[in-house]
């Protein structure tokens, strides 16, 4: 018998950045995503892909789509 992994206390392990935005743009749209966050890559023509490479440069930003999301979840 294979030994347990020991699981993640992380509310959003095993969530993929993508799949966060995605949730959230379908849940929002994007311009209740640029209002709520206020970041040029939500507001100027928006798209996952430009989203993501900002997002995947820029700590303080991802940190507040990850509290939305957390809030839009529920999750604490």
């Amino acid at each position: 018998m294979p030994d347990a992994q020991p699981q993640s206390n992380d509310p959003l392990h095993g969530v993929t950045l993508e799949m966060m935005l995605n949730e959230l743009v379908d849940a929002y749209g994007w311009d209740d995503m640029a209002a709520r966050i206020r970041i040029n890559c939500f507001a100027n023509d928006p798209s996952v892909k430009s989203s993501l490479k900002f997002l995947r440069k820029t700590p303080w930003a991802r940190a507040k789509v990850e509290a939305l999301y957390r809030h839009y979840r529920s999750i604490s």
